[in-house]
């Protein structure tokens, strides 16, 4: 534990027997990962949104297990629904020129209510609950980024204000300094995607210090990598080693992650002493535990 707590984009991957787990296929894969770390990012329940506009929450005996699984000191980053930051449902028609429908859910804050309702017993293990955004063009977003801010804020604003919300944006014009301050006007964390179309995350992890609510929720960095079809190709989706060394890019980021956390590590997160997460993908360098045991010997080194 620490100001920053480190966590995997998911879990079970049998490729990381000897790395995470004792085999391949282990009686409880979550039970045996939270044995090496204390936080992971769940992001089965972001794929909410059927194509006829319908939205699925989390079912109980899912929630039950996770709970039962974890210690009560481990915490999850959840990814919320798509249903409520999809402009429209994924569909090909598109592409054929088809009309797309627009999502009835988008930013519905009874929805959010209801997802948090569902997730019960596991609600008190959430450390944020992050609301990605995709790159919202302004086919799909009338406006631009102010036409986007007028409807998100209406909606963070009618979220329950003692959870921990968190928004990732993909669009790297939009993430500045009236960015940061329009969520910390709402007591609500952003999130740093390092990969896609974003800039270096370390810039922007160091220009958001002294920017965030010290009594707001945890910040959260996300290496994800930028080429996951790639990824995919060169592993044959063995997760198991580093294909592509990021030493470099970590050098920078870790630093700049750890300066932000000291400053973000008071109010609310304080109780736990979290001042972010650090969420590693396997397709930011092929294997997202090795990535984390570099991240963990930069974090050692630079005390």
């Amino acid at each position: 534990m620490g100001t920053i707590r480190l966590g995997t984009c998911s879990w079970k991957y049998p490729s990381w027997e000897g790395l995470v787990y004792s085999s391949r296929e282990p009686a409880d894969f979550l039970a045996e990962y939270a044995e090496k770390f204390d936080a992971v990012e769940v992001d089965q329940w972001f794929w909410s949104l059927g194509k006829d506009g319908a939205a699925s929450l989390p079912r109980a005996g899912t929630v039950r297990d996770y709970d039962e699984a974890t210690p009560s000191a481990f915490r999850f980053a959840v990814k919320c629904p798509n249903a409520l930051t999809l402009t429209h449902p994924y569909a090909r028609g598109a592409a054929k020129g088809g009309a797309v429908a627009h999502n009835p859910r988008f930013l519905d804050a009874s929805l959010a209510v209801d997802f948090v309702a569902a997730l019960g017993p596991l609600v008190p293990k959430v450390g944020l609950f992050i609301l990605q955004f995709e790159y919202l063009n302004k086919e799909k977003m009338p406006g631009g980024k102010a036409g986007f801010l007028e409807r998100l804020g209406p909606f963070l604003e009618a979220l329950p204000a003692d959870l921990p919300w968190a928004v990732e944006i993909r669009n790297p014009r939009w993430f500045d300094d009236a960015w940061l301050d329009f969520l910390r006007e709402r007591r609500v964390a952003p999130v740093f995607l390092q990969g896609y179309w974003m800039d270096d995350a370390a810039g922007l992890l160091r220009s958001a210090i002294g920017r965030l609510d010290p009594a707001g929720p945890p910040a959260c960095l996300r290496l994800h990598g930028e080429d996951r079809e790639g990824m995919e190709e060169r592993t044959g989706e063995d997760w198991s080693r580093i294909v592509r060394a990021k030493d470099d890019e970590l050098g920078r980021l870790v630093p700049a992650a750890r300066a932000l956390a000291e400053t973000v590590a008071s109010g609310i997160a304080a109780a736990e002493g979290i001042g972010l997460f650090l969420n590693a993908n396997n397709h930011y360098e092929g294997s997202a535990p090795i990535t984390l045991g570099k991240v963990g010997g930069l974090l050692a080194a630079d005390r």
